[in-house]
């Protein structure tokens, strides 16, 4: 975020601290962080790969929260990262993997639908931040219930566990 050069220090921590109100812890029922972001041992493999999000391990059937306000940019339901999703908030992506639910249609009607859990989403739909996208589930490539949380600014991957961090001290700081 560029604020102008006459924004004092103190005003700009204030306005990044309130900024952080606006986001929304991505998964209910919480339990445990299983697989950070980076480097790990792959799970099945046992080499050495690249995890590009933080694991984010709930109940299977939790409900999980869209991070912040934005548009669906695409729905999924194939792959390693099962029933997924991808929603764009200005620079921001934000990336759900392993979710409840099966994806219909094709093209540019593809629709996650999840009728146990009450969800329908479809690309181009607007989300506010706190909505319920979907529930934690095992679909894809997983070894355990959880969400499966990447983002990316500005199309570069970012640690999710760095941008939570951050989220809980603005917040804090805003209180």
């Amino acid at each position: 975020m560029a604020l102008p050069r006459s924004v004092s220090v103190a005003n700009a921590q204030d306005l990044t601290a309130a900024l952080w109100t606006r986001a929304s812890f991505p998964v209910e029922n919480f339990q445990t962080y299983t697989s950070p972001f980076g480097y790990r041992s792959d799970p099945y493999s046992g080499s050495s790969r690249f995890h590009y999000g933080l694991d984010l391990a709930a109940p299977n059937g939790s409900y999980i929260r869209n991070w912040w306000a934005g548009e669906v940019l695409w729905v999924e339901g194939d792959g390693a990262c099962g029933t997924s999703m991808a929603i764009k908030s200005g620079e921001w992506t934000h990336i759900y993997c392993h979710m409840q639910g099966h994806v219909e249609g094709s093209g540019q009607n593809k629709v996650m639908v999840d009728r146990d859990g009450g969800i329908q989403l479809r690309a181009g739909q607007a989300i506010p931040a706190g909505a319920r996208i979907g529930r934690v589930g095992m679909t894809g490539r997983t070894t355990g219930p959880h969400l499966h949380w990447g983002l990316k600014y500005q199309d570069n991957w970012v640690d999710p566990g760095m941008v939570l961090r951050a989220m809980y001290v603005g917040q804090q700081a805003a209180l």
